[in-house]
């Protein structure tokens, strides 16, 4: 079949738009029809030739939903007219990862997924003979794709496509890092180093957890209306205060007769490695629990003194928010329908498909929370 698409076709370059060919599911995958799709900093990322595993030309795109229009042999959880979200972090629930029920990083088909291709080692998109890599296992920016039963979430059908496809990426990494993998508790201290898409859902995730404090830290004072509409109770702009923020943040959660101050759980959006020491040493020594969701460059690397550790702090990572996609998004979604967390908010801006680039202009230039394109 025929499907319009948002195509990379070298790193640095505009998306091209236009008409690919893709072939129907094969065995164990599913065809689905995308209604609406998130712009992503990590599209941003492999886009601009700085992610050294990026290859061209490929459909980007990792957070979308819409509806299953054909299936292949043997599938058997989802049917055609399913509501569904690609999951870049897919759940097989048989790999030594699924059963371990220790982390949410299925190993299934983790070898396939990062060479752009399906898991039987071949593509589904193409140009005449040519053939166009897979993005993350998804490839949301095309209106049509194919993925593997294990990576989609079967969700509630009156769930709207133009909020829900945030909850494929941005809205489960946040919330979920609070919940999953730093299992915050009511009334902790909280510090969230970058108030972008990740770091308001982590706000989200705090207040919902019942946090006391939570402070906001960012250099845009534009962002201190946009915290404390998630539920942030104070916010830190470093470029405001005299010297250096960690102690100026360990200062503002002092608490008890002893007087130590330092925050419960920190969180680093922004994937600067300086930023990631400056949470985990704002964190409370003998319990403080530092998570890095921001993804650092290539080659980088995080120092901190050992004495940190050693003193009780935690240093942890998180991808996709631990959330194990079939079993996890399809609450967070309900959770959205229930009022328990916003999105509408957040989505700043609606576009076609014909004006995807203007989408990643307007993070560049700092204007949008989450740009959605609606097919």
């Amino acid at each position: 079949m025929k499907t319009r698409a948002a195509v990379a076709v070298a790193a640095g370059k505009p998306l091209e738009i236009m008409e690919v060919d893709l072939e129907g599911p094969r065995e164990g995958e599913v065809l689905v029809e995308i209604k609406a799709t998130g712009i992503c900093h990590t599209d941003e990322f492999t886009l601009s030739g700085a992610d050294p595993e990026g290859l061209f030309p490929a459909i980007l795109g990792h957070e979308g939903a819409g509806v299953v229009v054909d299936v292949g042999k043997g599938v058997t959880s989802l049917k055609k007219g399913d509501h569904v979200i690609p999951l870049y972090t897919p759940e097989c629930r048989q790999c030594p990862s699924c059963l371990s029920r220790k982390t949410n990083l299925c190993t299934a088909i983790r070898a396939t997924q990062g060479q752009g291709l399906m898991p039987d080692g071949s593509s589904r998109f193409s140009i005449g003979k040519d053939k166009i890599f897979h993005y993350m296992g998804c490839s949301t920016f095309s209106n049509f794709t194919v993925l593997p039963e294990i990576a989609l979430a079967k969700v509630n059908p009156d769930a709207p496509f133009d909020k829900i496809c945030y909850i494929g990426c941005g809205v489960t990494t946040g919330i979920g890092a609070v919940i999953n993998t730093a299992k915050v508790e009511q009334g902790a201290t909280a510090v969230v180093f970058g108030l972008g898409g990740i770091g308001l859902n982590v706000i989200q995730g705090l207040k919902l957890a019942g946090a006391d404090m939570i402070i906001g830290v960012d250099l845009n004072n534009d962002k201190k209306a946009w915290g404390e509409r998630f539920g942030m109770t104070h916010f830190v702009n470093p470029k405001e205060i005299d010297g250096d923020v960690v102690p100026y943040l360990v200062n503002m959660t002092k608490r008890g007769a002893d007087q130590i101050g330092g925050a419960d759980y920190t969180f680093d959006c922004t994937g600067s490695t300086k930023v990631m020491r400056q949470a985990l040493e704002a964190s409370h020594r003998g319990w403080g629990k530092s998570v890095v969701i921001g993804v650092a460059g290539a080659g980088q690397e995080i120092s901190t003194r050992p004495f940190q550790l050693v003193t009780g702090r935690t240093w942890m990572g998180t991808a996709f928010g631990g959330a194990r996609g079939r079993t996890d998004v399809p609450k967070i979604v309900d959770w959205y329908m229930d009022g328990k967390i916003q999105i509408d908010p957040m989505i700043t801006h609606t576009l076609k498909l014909e004006d995807i680039n203007k989408g990643f202009d307007l993070m560049h230039e700092g204007k949008s929370i989450r740009s959605v394109v609606v097919y």
